[in-house]
This record gives C-alpha cells, structure tokens and sequence, in this order.
C-alpha cells in the first residue's frame, strides 16, 4: 500500500514549556495523523542538541534529547513540584527558547532526579547497565561536569565524578526512553509508522569518539587528521565544512562493523524506520584537511561500500531504512543504491534544476520517498516566492494549475507528489500549513537562527481533517 506522511520534529510540537516534548500533544499529533488519512510521522535525529539547537552534531549517537522529556508527567510523577512547573513555562509558543532550556533544563531534571524512590533507582540502573552506549555517554557527561565542561581530551583522569551527576543523566536517558516508546506504542495503535533521522557523524567532542577514538581518523594527539563536509552545492557555493571526525573504515571493518550495527539496532528501536543522513559518504566520503578553511580543501575518499550497506540491511531485518542520496551525488553513489535496494529520496524543490530532473514526480520510481522539500529547503511557499518569472511558469504549467494565482498553488503541488509512483510521500508540517519562509526549519551553511519553528494547536486545529482524509483515500495512500 502506498504511504503518505508529515515531516515534524518533536521540537516543534505545541507545548507549554520551551521546546516540544513526549507529552500529551504527540498524542494529539498521532490523532491529527491518523484522522486525516497519513500512515507516516518522520522525525528529525533525537540525540542532544549543540549550542545551536541543531540534532545533527549530537555528542552522542544513542543518548536522547533531554528537552523532549515532558515536565508535567514528571510533575504527575510527584518528582517535579507545581510551583517548579510553573516557573518554566515559556514566553513564546512559537519557538523553541533554546537559550533558556540549555541554562535551565538540567538542573531541573536533577532536581526531579534526587527525587526518584529507591525501587525506580534500581530499575534506571539496570536499564543504563544494559545498554552499553547509554552508559558510556552517562559517565562521559559526568566526567564532563567534573572537568568543568572541557573536551574530552583535556580531561584530568585523577578527577573523580559526582555519583549524582552520573545518576541525573542516566534518570535523563530512563525517562527520555519510557517517555518515548509509550508515544511510540500508541503511534503503532493508530497505524502511524515512525521514521527516523540518522546523521551521518557523532561531534568530536562526543561521548563515542571519547569511549572508542580508534573508530575515529585521529592523530596521536586525539585531533582530527580531516573532518567530514560537502563540496559546494545547491545549498553553498563554499561547499559545507561540518568539521565532525572521520570514520576509520579500516578499524571499524574488523569486528564486522559491530558499532554501525549497534547503533542501527538502537535506532530501530526507537523507529519503525531511519533514513540515513548523507548515504552518500558509504560510497564515497568528502574529507577535508583539519584546520581548512574551507570545504574547498576537501577531496573524496573510498567509503565502505555494498559490503557495509549488505550488512546494516541484515540489522534492520526488514525495517525500512532510506538512503539520503540529495546533492552532489555521482554515478557510483547511484550504482551503491541500485544494489542495496534501499529507497532514495525525491525533493520536489529540486524538480525544475535541470530538464527532466530525477525529482519531477513523473520520473519518480515506486521504491523512493518523496518530499515537497526537507529541513534543509525553504518551505514551500517560501520556494514559490523566491523562483523565477519563468520557474513559476514552469511549475504552474507542470501541475495545471494557473501562473496567475501561483501564490495558491502548494496544495497543487502536494496533490501533484501524492499521486505520482512514489511509494511514500512525505510533507513538511510548514508545507501543509501553507507557510512562508519565515518558518523555515533550517538553513544549511547558517549557524545561528536555525531549528526554533514550532506549531501551535490552534495552526494545527486548522487543518481539515476531513478534506486530508478525503485526498489520502483519492490517490491510494489512506491510513
């Protein structure tokens, strides 16, 4: 049966204390789903997020954000008090207060943490003991707090950790996890599938790159030989320089790439399906010399190849996995996905850069995903705006739809994807709602004013239901 989805992160959700969470609105939003004929919720990654707000330089590649943990289950719980729920409610329900989380957030989940009763103590121990990524990132964030939050490689070993501090993070992970799986247990009741985000890199100040270095291109020092990027693109001219460390294929190759396939079991856990982030880099893989300054620099190096995707198939067993094969992708890159299988992807937006593009819905292939556009394209109104005279006239004719209401023409545009051959559409909450580019989710290449957009519930209570229902069901792709 062919699918449809929305693109969402948690962040975005409505709420009432800063920043989307696991609680009762993710309920509301599975409900939204299934009323309205998707079958699909995609997410972006769910690992903590840096300075920025961005989840895709996480200093762990299995610890949760702890943001999306819901403050008034925990008030419920009686380990948050009223009073503290109350003085962290937020100022705007538009956007994420990153700055306000990141100064108050942990040391109210401490808090709530030296309250847990002692039988729950030992379930949170037994669950971090489990996993052991989950508690390696716990004594990593420990061992960070006892340095002052330095990196890792200027830790002073004699220094010894806070048995609170370790606890409060591994409370964190426990309640992060049981948060999430009971959203995600109801999601599979309504018949919503949840698809995952998964980056490419861990930071290098990361909890993985600390407990397994030899995994990582490092010199002796534990620096960077080369960090990981993109040449210029689309989305830059000057190319993108991520600086995240490099994999060591080699080293990684000889315990048959036992962390790849943790970590794709772990993500499988928490999705029914991941799309990973730039397939690109298992064909070949963009490096650019430690100190450049500029992706320019950089050059592509052999990756792992079919072997390493054969693999990470066999993990999933099964479960859908999506090879992010956008940008600068060349024959080999096509030739990798050919013989995985996997589906790629189609952006909408990309539909009128070159004649008969790959990403015009009538040459898309059955095994793709396609989208409107993802995190990284302006919204698609905002898209419109910013074409040309004679790419409005090129889109407007494509979909049938007259040149001069053009500023009319998004549901146009989704109709147009939902009914092509692709066996999943996915649309972006923005797109659905008709907005411009003021709330576009990030803007690759930009530090600063990126991953903040959030919906409210009355934006979301204005979407037919009824009418999104009736579409879904018109082109084959009801819940």
């Amino acid at each position: 049966m062919k699918k449809s989805g929305v693109l969402m992160h948690i962040s975005s959700l409505p709420g009432g204390y800063g920043c989307g969470s696991f609680g009762i609105p993710a309920y509301k939003f599975i409900d939204f789903l299934a009323e309205s004929g998707f079958s699909c919720w995609q997410v972006l990654p769910f690992g903590w997020p840096d300075e920025y707000g961005s989840p895709y330089k996480a200093i762990s590649a299995f610890a949760g954000n702890p943001y999306f943990i819901d403050l008034p289950t925990l008030m419920h719980e009686g380990l948050l008090t009223p009073e503290e729920l109350a003085s962290s409610y937020q100022s705007t329900p538009y956007l994420c207060e990153f700055g306000r989380l990141s100064d108050e957030r942990l040391s109210l989940l401490r808090k709530a943490s030296e309250r847990v009763p002692a039988d729950e103590r030992t379930k949170i121990d037994a669950f971090i003991k489990e996993n052991e990524h989950m508690s390696d990132f716990c004594f990593f964030m420990a061992k960070k707090e006892a340095n002052g939050q330095k990196s890792w490689w200027e830790f002073d070993k004699s220094i010894d950790i806070d048995p609170d501090v370790l606890f409060m993070h591994k409370f964190i992970q426990y309640k992060f996890f049981r948060q999430w799986m009971l959203v995600k247990s109801y999601a599979a009741e309504r018949g919503i599938e949840i698809i995952g985000d998964l980056p490419m890199y861990p930071d290098l100040d990361s909890a993985d790159v600390y407990a397994e270095p030899k995994l990582f291109q490092l010199d002796e020092n534990n620096r960077p030989e080369a960090v990981a990027g993109v040449p210029p693109d689309y989305f830059s001219s000057d190319g993108q320089l991520w600086g995240n460390p490099l994999y060591n294929w080699d080293e990684i190759r000889k315990d048959g790439y036992q962390w790849w396939c943790d970590r794709i079991r772990w993500q499988l856990t928490l999705f029914d399906g991941v799309r990973i982030d730039h397939f690109r880099a298992f064909s070949e893989y963009f490096s650019i010399p430690f100190g450049a300054e500029s992706a320019k620099e950089g050059c592509w190096k052999k990756g792992p190849g079919i072997q390493f995707v054969k693999i990470l198939k066999k993990v999933a067993d099964g479960k859908l996995l999506i090879a992010e094969d956008l940008g600068d992708i060349d024959e080999k890159t096509v030739n990798l996905l050919r013989r995985s299988h996997l589906p790629g992807m189609r952006v909408f937006q990309f539909a009128f850069l070159s004649e008969n593009s790959v990403h015009m819905p009538h040459n898309y292939p059955e095994n793709c995903v396609a989208y409107t556009g993802t995190h990284d394209n302006n919204t698609l109104l905002g898209y419109l705006w910013e074409s040309s005279d004679s790419d409005k006239h090129l889109i407007t004719d494509y979909i049938g739809f007259p040149y001069e209401r053009w500023k009319d023409a998004c549901p146009s545009i989704i109709k147009t994807l939902l009914r092509s051959p692709a066996d999943r559409v996915i649309i972006p909450i923005q797109d659905l709602l008709g907005f411009g580019a003021d709330t576009r989710m990030n803007t690759p290449g930009v530090a600063a004013n990126n991953w903040g957009f959030r919906v409210t519930e009355e934006q979301l209570d204005s979407l037919d239901r009824y009418r999104l229902h009736y579409i879904n069901s018109l082109y084959g792709r009801c819940n």
